[in-house]
């Protein structure tokens, strides 16, 4: 495997349109209320795909820190752990996507509000700092909070409030409290696609240590869990349409509730390996949530 191919491994692109679902919606959502920057819309997306991509290195240099990451993983081969990549890279590239990242949030909150100083700038100044430590500390160090049951918390806060009620903030300047419902949903959705990675490797989770949702739960549990939380946002989204008054067209996102039904019975169904596709197809689902529910609002 060349160097470069290695670093687009560990960068996991496959896992940016699940992090950009919520800058898309809440960006969506503030143009149907009359709110629109098209550079605070760019600077936000690449901010959001910095930010991924850091996580996504952090959690590969955490896990093969800790032993996680071994032959008895069924998800895809690391760089790291293939020696494809030394740790120095990891950590280097590591600094480089979190320099990414703090430049562009920069430039996103002065597009935003022309102002570094104020508080509407600081808040979005706090808010991206403790996403970079979330990045980070996910598995990385002896406080990793991944290892101790809160990856899905965290993932919720940071996929879908953060995602979502930050993009609607950095847009608007203002934060209507409706829009914590669709926040919520798509941060339960990406919840879910934690736990579906975590239901997969919940037998060398368990040997490693790693505390994850599954693990704790157990494999009926955490499919309970999953369906509780795929309900949920179905409920936050419906509310929301409801409560926002926009007609029939706010409605679009039950376009994809087959795709949800499809997905609940295979998650039932399948176990280890079989599930790994599922994160992939609850991933999507959830972009085109947030695109369908977001366009219907503006149409």
């Amino acid at each position: 495997m060349s160097k470069v191919r290695a670093y687009i491994t560990s960068f996991r692109l496959r896992t940016l349109h699940l992090s950009l679902s919520g800058v898309l919606l809440g960006s969506l959502l503030a143009a149907s209320d009359g709110y629109f920057k098209t550079t605070t819309f760019v600077w936000a997306m690449l901010t959001t795909v910095a930010l991924q991509i850091l996580s996504n290195l952090a959690n590969e240099v955490g896990d093969l820190t800790k032993g996680t990451d071994n032959e008895h993983r069924l998800g895809p081969i690391r760089s790291a752990q293939s020696g494809a990549l030394s740790m120095r890279e990891m950590v280097q590239a590591m600094i480089v996507f979190g320099v990414i990242a703090i430049i562009t949030g920069s430039l996103l909150i002065y597009e935003a509000f022309r102002d570094l100083l104020n508080w509407k700038s600081i808040s979005l100044f706090i808010a991206g700092g403790a996403s970079i430590v979330a990045a980070v500390k996910y598995t990385v160090g002896k406080s990793a909070y991944g290892y101790r049951g809160l990856g899905d918390l965290f993932v919720f806060i940071f996929f879908g409030l953060v995602s979502v009620m930050g993009s609607y903030f950095a847009m608007s300047g203002v934060l209507p409290w409706i829009c914590v419902l669709p926040a919520a949903a798509i941060g339960f959705l990406s919840s879910g696609v934690l736990n579906m990675n975590n239901i997969r490797d919940i037998e060398n989770d368990s040997v490693c240590g790693k505390r994850t949702i599954p693990v704790i739960l157990g494999i009926r549990g955490a499919k309970i869990y999953h369906f509780v939380i795929t309900l949920l946002a179905v409920v936050c989204l419906v509310l929301y349409s409801i409560l926002h008054s926009a007609g029939w067209s706010g409605f679009l996102f039950l376009l994809t509730l087959p795709l949800l039904v499809i997905h609940l019975q295979r998650v039932y169904q399948g176990e280890g390996r079989a599930l790994d596709p599922q994160l992939k197809f609850l991933s999507i689902t959830t972009l085109l949530i947030s695109l369908l529910l977001g366009f219907g609002q503006l149409l």
